[in-house]
């Protein structure tokens, strides 16, 4: 490779080894020289900048990665955490359930109602950094409702706990079961006013109907004395000889229960009975219009009177419609007039 002297170019010659290959000659201007210099400058200045760069691209498509990675995590810990909520208002509702329940005991039991508990409860706010914020403040908003719940339901069971131990007597003739068992039964009938199946015009109902197949057997809710059996005479009430068959059981000195419309009765009068056992079928004698069970419940107040209540909210056992409000109004609500007295003699149990 030479250069002449004064020459605006650039001579290259290339010597083969082999003597025989002819030289080969290049001729490169100023012009030439610099492009080419030009290229080479940008192709090594291309060749720096991507070993510049090249860590953050590799850190910038693992950090994508991550960050894809996270979003994931964070969709499934969103997911555990709704379901946590759902599982936590589940068990708000069940601890719910359990507070109506032993509000029944109390009642039955004649107990005070429980008091609730005084003092508002905080809102838990909402965490506007996360957007499952409202559901975390949903989820502590539950957790301190269902702590008072169990809080007041532990003060209740200690009560209820202490007044058995207490009163066994009582415990054991306060009427607290349902008088037929197994799932072939349904009420037709509830407590209060009606109107009349056979008249059409209201009457009071001082009891619950529950209807079932004929031959069902009918078991006393409470220990006690059976005070009658049989039918009542037409002669000396027409509104109790409407009950056909009927049995009525002494429950202590507070309650007398009442079981009618029976087919037939397995039991005497004077007759001891525990709870649970078999005094009779059901049936259809007297007025009615489908076999079925009229039962009463009669409690005495603090005249001394045997008055009706509503045999439903005396049954622990079973579940109805709208217990809340069955509740309320047995608390409430005043006492059924026009109630045909009992037709037995009110007395001590033998």
């Amino acid at each position: 490779m030479r250069a002449e002297a004064g020459s605006q170019s650039l001579e290259i010659q290339i010597h083969p080894g082999d003597i025989r290959k002819r030289v080969r000659y290049f001729f490169l201007t100023r012009r030439h020289l610099i492009l080419w210099s030009l290229l080479a400058l940008l192709y090594l200045s291309g060749l720096a900048l991507a070993a510049a760069v090249a860590p953050g691209v590799v850190g910038g498509l693992l950090g994508r990665r991550e960050y894809q990675g996270l979003i994931s995590e964070r969709r499934l810990q969103g997911e555990r955490l709704q379901a946590l909520v759902g599982r936590m208002d589940d068990l708000d509702r069940h601890a719910q359930a359990l507070g109506l329940r032993m509000d029944q005991i109390f009642l039955i039991y004649g107990l005070p109602p429980v008091r609730p508990r005084v003092g508002a409860r905080p809102v838990a706010a909402a965490d506007p950094r996360s957007i499952y914020g409202d559901t975390i403040a949903e989820g502590r908003r539950l957790q301190g409702r269902l702590r008072e719940r169990l809080q007041g339901l532990d003060a209740s069971l200690g009560e209820v706990r202490d007044f058995e131990t207490t009163h066994p007597e009582q415990v054991s003739t306060t009427p607290s079961t349902c008088p037929l068992s197994g799932n072939d039964l349904v009420l037709v009938s509830s407590f209060g006013r009606r109107r009349s199946p056979f008249t059409h015009e209201m009457e009071v109902h001082p009891g619950a109907d529950l209807a079932a197949p004929v031959g069902t057997p009918v078991h006393v809710t409470a220990d006690g004395v059976v005070a009658f059996a049989g039918q009542v005479p037409l002669h000396h009430s027409s509104l109790w000889w409407r009950l056909g068959n009927l049995v009525i059981v002494q429950n202590g000195e507070s309650f007398f229960t009442l079981y009618g419309h029976d087919d037939t009765v397995t039991v005497r009068a004077g007759q001891r009975v525990k709870r649970g056992d078999v005094i009779a079928t059901v049936g259809k004698t007297g007025w009615a219009t489908s076999p079925h069970l009229h039962y009463e419940i009669r409690r005495r107040d603090a005249g001394g009177e045997y008055r009706p209540v509503d045999p439903l909210v005396y049954i622990l056992d079973r579940r109805w419609p709208n217990e809340d409000r069955l509740l309320v109004a047995a608390r409430t609500a005043p006492p059924l007039q026009g109630v045909e007295p009992l037709p037995v003699p009110i007395g001590r149990q033998r």
